[in-house]
């Protein structure tokens, strides 16, 4: 899944205004516009031979740029940590397993809110599983998180929140 998909299923789910975006982003350490943030909310068409429509002006996330807006995400929800100066270091994590990591945190869900999250969209998932997915890369039990799982995890998130 593109880190703009990403993006797009989290801003429908959770009902991020394009100016809340652009001030994420700056949480997060980089400079963006308004029109940048709907640049980058495009989605990408495929013609009848599979191949990409890209809309003129369209900008790709990288991981890098995630990385900053769910670490803007979190400060944007929760606030600063006290006596924290600048913004996080990028950890270079797989996006899927920040994902799930960064949107626990700043909206402060419990693993039972997750599971209940998961449940919405009609995924059945054990607390082991779900610990080993946000456990921190490198230890024994870590687990990636898939493209589907995330995906089902976002549209949880958009069935609870937007009700």
């Amino acid at each position: 899944m593109l880190n703009n998909d990403i993006m797009i299923r989290l801003r429908y789910g959770l009902d991020i205004k394009d100016t809340d975006m652009v001030e994420i982003f700056k949480l997060g350490g980089m400079n963006v516009t308004k029109d940048d943030v709907r640049m980058m909310l495009q989605r990408i068409d495929e013609d009848e031979y599979g191949e990409e429509i890209v809309p003129e002006g369209y900008i790709r996330v990288n991981n890098a740029m995630m990385e900053q807006f769910l670490n803007g995400f979190v400060t944007f929800k929760r606030g600063k940590r006290p006596g924290e100066t600048g913004t996080p270091p990028l950890t270079g994590e797989t996006v899927n397993n920040q994902l799930l990591k960064k949107v626990k945190i700043a909206l402060a869900l419990t693993s039972e809110d997750m599971l209940e999250i998961f449940d919405l969209a009609g995924v059945r998932v054990s607390k082991g599983e779900l610990g080993a997915i946000l456990r921190k890369e490198g230890h024994k039990n870590y687990r990636e998180c898939g493209d589907k799982f995330a995906r089902n995890f976002l549209k949880g998130l958009a069935l609870k929140y937007r009700e």
